[in-house]
């Protein structure tokens, strides 16, 4: 497989930070490439440099084989496009979002409109063309972001937490957009996330970045295979937990967190184990309710982050535990610092890694 861009010793300094150290990075033409890793490891980083916005303070950048110089960045610039996890539109309609990074390019009308259209489309959004793009959802303008740089047909596409703080329907769409471009416009793809999940079901290669250095990389299967063993380095992803697992009647198996807690999941596992729960699969509830779910409990409001179309609560059950509902049921529960709440959740929802 053709590499078709690559880090070689690179280093990445901001005053007395290290922001990367001594990295040596593979992107193979055609595959989809995860940078996974906390927040603050360096993933956005990498992006930047591979998006030839950034130059090293030591080492190189190289694409299809060619140092990335001064002299050569402006056109070096024009075979990638990076999208950011804070969407930046324009103040206009979303066909001028779409079509602005083809104009400045010089793209007659005609194929300008066609691209678009067939942005739009991969990403959910046809119809959409003559919409004010800053009046739609925070999850629809991420999909105008998309779209933007899908138009481009880069060779290499760069996406930093694409999914970040979404509701699962954009989640759902922004990943099979992804995924499209990938297996049918043969676009290559590197997506920074610290979603395991997503690491999980995206892409084909990972590379681990943990405090500003690859950790690790391979298949992705290889990489998770791993992973348990190295867990500690996710500190900073939510609802990953390492506990005691006995297998239970029933083909399911209860995992001892500490705390009296006690969490139950799919399977036969024992010994020691580390879990994770996406905060999506959560149900919450301000009143006790009946549920088939395996794993139900009460707790307390300790912590609310708030983007635009999803909150995230941190529940206190004796462990803390991340929670993401829509704003809307946010608004409707009335929900507050330190408020009564019950979550439940199924035991296919407590991944074992």
């Amino acid at each position: 497989m053709k590499t078709i861009a690559e880090l070689r010793k690179v280093t990445v300094t901001y005053g007395t930070l290290t922001a990367l150290n001594n990295v040596n990075l593979q992107v193979n033409s055609g595959e989809t490439l995860g940078l996974l890793g906390p927040n603050g490891s360096g993933k956005t980083t990498l992006l930047r440099l591979l998006a030839f916005i950034q130059p090293p303070t030591k080492g190189e950048v190289l694409f299809k084989g060619t140092q990335v110089t001064s002299a050569n960045n402006e056109q070096m610039r024009m075979e990638s496009t990076m999208v950011f996890q804070k969407t930046v539109l324009f103040n206009s309609t979303v066909h001028s979002n779409v079509a602005y990074g083809l104009r400045t390019r010089k793209t007659q009308r005609e194929e300008i409109d066609a691209e678009v259209q067939k942005a739009l489309r991969l990403v959910g959004l046809e119809g959409f063309e003559k919409r004010h793009a800053k009046k739609l959802s925070g999850g629809e303008q991420q999909r105008v972001a998309l779209a933007r740089a899908l138009a481009l047909n880069t060779p290499l596409l760069l996406l930093d937490e694409p999914t970040a703080n979404l509701d699962p329907k954009n989640v759902s769409i922004i990943e099979e957009a992804i995924a499209t471009a990938n297996r049918e416009l043969k676009t290559t793809v590197v997506v920074a996330t610290h979603n395991l999940l997503q690491a999980r079901r995206l892409p084909t290669h990972i590379a681990r970045v943990e405090n500003g250095m690859i950790a690790e990389a391979g298949k992705a299967a290889d990489v998770f295979d791993r992973l348990s063993k190295t867990l500690a380095s996710f500190a900073a992803v939510d609802n990953i937990y390492v506990g005691s697992a006995e297998t239970k009647e029933g083909g399911t198996t209860l995992i001892d967190v500490g705390n009296n807690i006690h969490l139950e999941a799919v399977g036969n596992h024992s010994g020691k184990v580390s879990v994770f729960i996406s905060p999506e699969d959560i149900i919450l509830s301000k009143s006790r309710f009946a549920s088939s779910a395996r794993n139900t409990f009460k707790g307390k409001i300790i912590r609310i982050l708030e983007s635009d179309s999803v909150v995230r609560l941190e529940v206190d059950v004796g462990k803390p535990i991340t929670v993401q509902i829509t704003r809307c049921s946010f608004n409707e529960m009335e929900l507050n610092l330190n408020a009564e709440v019950f979550l439940a959740f199924k035991a296919s929802s407590v991944h074992i890694i």
